[in-house]
């Protein structure tokens, strides 16, 4: 049956009413929304602003973008967070802003189009790029990558323990026809998968390549380190992450201001952590939204408050 993508939902938002209240928003603040998707946060977010409110949403996918809904109090900005401080000074953002909003998951537009390759379930080009204009596709990097970046790639991003063999057998079908579809990829690498857990690793093993080609973790340390720079003192950071290599990031950086989660103190041994934890463990959909919406199931948000620096003592 041919999927009609004209009436799926871009995206439904995860833990939207969590999210708002993790913002604490105010009427006439500044807020971000670095992933704008669907545009269901967004939307929410900007029903409470008043007049002098404003919210800046960012996406680097033209289909997201085109989507976007027009109101006074809201800028959609097309470009990837990681410029998230070069784009807000363009745009005139003094002082900082009130709050900052990451829902990290893939719109499910991403997951239902075949021809976006973001998914095993249907078989579409091997590209995976958010941004269309960008250069690397799934593609490209299974066909041309060595062994060893191959590997580390299904290791340290799909955290594969049959990492080095799929890349094996990547490198040895290419030697005589390129991979161009996710059904050559399966072809290649279903026989190295466990049959009793093959949905997860093959999801895994997507996740890897896309991670790669998009430069998504690179893209999310550079947000939260700009995080410091765009926030005001008092300023709430609410991130949605869908996987263990982003929550270890955010949570690190939410808990130290490191991504090693290593404690920095000063010469009296004060905590030098910028920001103040305000869940000491990660909000999760509940029941009844988990069944409303199955995709949600594996998302965890967490916020921490910038703080002043005299706080830190």
């Amino acid at each position: 049956m041919q999927l009609d993508h004209n009436n799926l939902p871009y995206h439904i938002p995860a833990l939207l009413p969590q999210s708002l209240q993790a913002l604490d928003l105010k009427p006439d603040g500044i807020y971000v929304d670095a992933t704008f998707g669907g545009g269901g946060h967004s939307r929410a977010v900007v029903e409470q602003l008043g007049s002098n409110g404003h919210l800046y949403s960012f996406d680097q996918d033209k289909e997201a973008v085109d989507r976007a809904f027009t109101d006074d109090r809201f800028t959609m900005i097309h470009g990837n967070f990681r410029f998230i401080s070069n784009f807000l000074r363009f745009y005139g953002v003094r002082g900082g802003v009130d709050g900052l909003l990451a829902d990290l998951g893939v719109s499910f537009h991403h997951f239902d189009d075949p021809e976006r390759g973001f998914s095993f379930r249907a078989d579409g080009p091997l590209d995976m790029r958010m941004n269309q204009t960008a250069r690397l596709t799934a593609a490209e990097l299974l066909n041309n990558a060595p062994e060893e970046k191959l590997t580390s790639v299904l290791r340290d991003y799909g955290e594969l323990r049959q990492a080095r063999r799929i890349a094996r057998a990547i490198i040895d079908h290419r030697s005589s026809r390129q991979l161009k579809t996710t059904a050559d990829l399966l072809s290649v690498i279903t026989p190295y998968i466990d049959p009793r857990q093959e949905k997860k690793e093959l999801a895994m093993t997507f996740q890897a390549l896309r991670i790669e080609v998009n430069g998504e973790l690179d893209a999310l340390n550079a947000l939260l380190s700009q995080s410091l720079e765009v926030l005001k003192p008092g300023g709430r950071l609410a991130i949605i992450t869908y996987h263990s290599l982003e929550d270890r990031l955010v949570k690190n950086f939410m808990k130290t201001g490191s991504f090693s989660g290593e404690r920095r103190t000063d010469f009296f041994g004060r905590d030098l952590s910028p920001f103040k934890l305000l869940t000491s463990k990660p909000i999760i959909p509940d029941a009844e939204e988990t069944a409303a919406n199955p995709r949600s199931r594996s998302a965890k948000l967490r916020v921490a408050v910038k703080l002043n620096t005299s706080d830190n003592g």
